[in-house]
Parts: C-alpha cells; sequence; structure tokens
C-alpha cells in the first residue's frame, strides 16, 4: 500500500481468501474459479470436513475443459498473510424466524453473527491490515460496521456487498416493467440490505430516460416508489422461502466487487461502507450509498441528491440499522 493508501503489492497472480464455506461461500469459490483472476483461492471454515470436502471438489472441478491454473486449497488463518482479497461469508445466512425480515429478527441474526465477525477479524487482524475484506454476512450493515469501527482496519478495506444485490433486482424489476433489457437500466437500491431498503428512482433511467420519460415514451403504468420498494424487498423473501437461503446473486455481486478492487475499475456500486462525511453522516452508522470502488478499496462516496420521499427512507434505513447495532454493540 503506497501512501496515498492505493493496494499496490497485489501479485501478478492474486490470492483470494474465502472465509465461511456454506451455500453463500461455495457459491463465492466457483464464481472465483470461473473469473480466472485468481490462481490461489484459499478455504476457512469453523468445520474442516466441509472445508476440506469443498477445497477438493472444487480444485477438481479446474481439471474440466476449458482447464483453469487456479489451485483451490483448504487453509487456516495464516493464508491472510498474503492475501490480495478476503471475502467473509460466515455466519448463518437466515434463521427460522427471520423470513419476515422484521426488526426483531434482524436482532436474533446480529445476536450470533456480531460474534462470528467479531471472531473472523479478530483472526484477520492477526496476520494483515492491508488486504481488502468484503463482507456478506447477515445482518450485512451491522456487521461492516462492527468491522470498520471496532478493530483497527482501514475504513476504506472494510466493504460489504451492500445493495448490489437488491439492486440487482430493481434493475431486473425495471427491466421486465419497461419490457427491455437490464443492461439499459441504471438503477440503486439504498441505505439498509434488508427490509428498510428504498428504491433511488428520481435518478434511475431507462435507455437514458427518467422514469418518468420512459413511462410516457414506452406508454406504461406510472410507478409507485413504495410499491416498488416492497415487491423488491419481498422477493428476497419469496427466494428464502422457496429454497430456504439466497446465493447466486449475492456471490456474483461479491465477485464483481473484487474484480473492481483488483483491476483498479473505479466502478460504481451501492456497497455497505462507514458512512463518514457523506449525507449528513459522521461515521455512526453503516449503510449502502453509491460509492466507487477502485484498488483503493472505497476510492470515494458519491454525494447524492435525494427528493423528499427517498430522504424520509434513508433516515429510516439508517435508524434501522443504528437500532440493531445497538442491541450487539460492546458492552
Amino acid at each position: 500500500m503506497d501512501v496515498n493508501g492505493r493496494i499496490t503489492s497485489m501479485s501478478i497472480a492474486p490470492h483470494l481468501v474465502v472465509i465461511g464455506i456454506g451455500h453463500v461461500g461455495s457459491d463465492v469459490v466457483t464464481n472465483a474459479a470461473t473469473l480466472g483472476l485468481f490462481s490461489r483461492i484459499s478455504l476457512i471454515d469453523v468445520d474442516n470436513k466441509v472445508r476440506d470436502g469443498q477445497a477438493l471438489d472444487n480444485h477438481q472441478a479446474t481439471g474440466v475443459a476449458p482447464a483453469m491454473t487456479t489451485t483451490i486449497e483448504a487453509a487456516d488463518y495464516d493464508a491472510c498473510r498474503n492475501a490480495d482479497i478476503i471475502i467473509v461469508s460466515a455466519g448463518p445466512s437466515v434463521l427460522p424466524d427471520s423470513y419476515g425480515g422484521s426488526h426483531d429478527s434482524r436482532n436474533s441474526l446480529a445476536q450470533v453473527n456480531s460474534k462470528v465477525i467479531r471472531d473472523v477479524m479478530s483472526n484477520i487482524c492477526h496476520y494483515t491490515h492491508s488486504a481488502p475484506i468484503i463482507l456478506i454476512t447477515n445482518p450485512l450493515d451491522v456487521n461492516v460496521h462492527i468491522a470498520a469501527t471496532e478493530f483497527d482496519y482501514p475504513t476504506n478495506l472494510i466493504i460489504g456487498t451492500g445493495t448490489a444485490l437488491d439492486s440487482a433486482r430493481l434493475r431486473r424489476h425495471l427491466a421486465d416493467w419497461a419490457g427491455v433489457s437490464p443492461d439499459s437500466v441504471q438503477a440503486f437500491m439504498l441505505g439498509e440490505h434488508g427490509a428498510t431498503a428504498f428504491p433511488y428512482l428520481s435518478h434511475a433511467s431507462i435507455g437514458g430516460l427518467t422514469i418518468s420519460e420512459a413511462t410516457t415514451a414506452l406508454g406504461l403504468e406510472p410507478l409507485s416508489p413504495d410499491q416498488v420498494a416492497h415487491d423488491i424487498v419481498q422477493s428476497a423473501f419469496d427466494v428464502l422461502e422457496g429454497k430456504g437461503w439466497t446465493s447466486s446473486g449475492i456471490s456474483r455481486a461479491a465477485i464483481n466487487v473484487a474484480r473492481a478492487i483488483l483491476l483498479d475499475q473505479r466502478s460504481i456500486y451501492p456497497v455497505c461502507t462507514l458512512a463518514d462525511g457523506v449525507m449528513g453522516f459522521h461515521g455512526e452508522v453503516s449503510l449502502s450509498l453509491p460509492t466507487v470502488v477502485s484498488s483503493h478499496g472505497v476510492e470515494h462516496h458519491l454525494d447524492i441528491t435525494l427528493d423528499d420521499w427517498e430522504q424520509e427512507k434513508l433516515l429510516i434505513s439508517a435508524n434501522a440499522v443504528r437500532n440493531v447495532y445497538e442491541s450487539v454493540r460492546p458492552a
């Protein structure tokens, strides 16, 4: 890392460490191997049997034509010592009472996973303070806040996948509404990765048209922001109730963020970071806002303009995250 905090030590053959090899972690490993950017992927899990089996399964899969040169191995935390990227998906992604996404259910999950994240961060910090850490573990915003504020780790290197998956769902939703490809839709969900996430529709676009212009040009029924917010949030619970977990979209989102860091893409993602000096926040909460992601990790946040409805929703989201964090804050 240079004097400006930009990562300069990444090897020609980057090393990825994945911590937590459940449904999400195993998909992360598969997507990372398929991407072909990493020469080495190290798997860490509290269950050594699962870790070893998953590592062997994925490593053998690299022999399927076209063969990949990635080495996939079971490892311990000392693998973090020379990691270029660390992705954390440890802990349960959902508890039996959490399908409704209520404040109480997020509290229940936080009681479990806050301990997991504190343990994971303590182990990581023993070996490195320079590898970007991408967190997936829910409740995501609370866990990002724990990692960013309770450990002596550069905050620009603590990044949660945030509402990247929620935003993909929103783009798919708007594309279906307009009858166009999601590639033609630019839109973000912001705030909490959870029940209070909201669509940033005032600056969304479809083929360069605002939502209002697209409604007229395409002869569509007007959208209700509240209904869109409900539909996107509910769709996550529909997946959970159907298969018991979500993994496909979130694993791809995590790998996209990793790629932006490795390749210094300066891509804009609605990732979850410590909100400090942006949108009126001063480090009291972590949530998802449009952020430039580069080899520096968090390059900078975009100080966006919200309409009145969006501003109200942002404050509701921030309060929801703060309330859950307070329930697990160290005494």
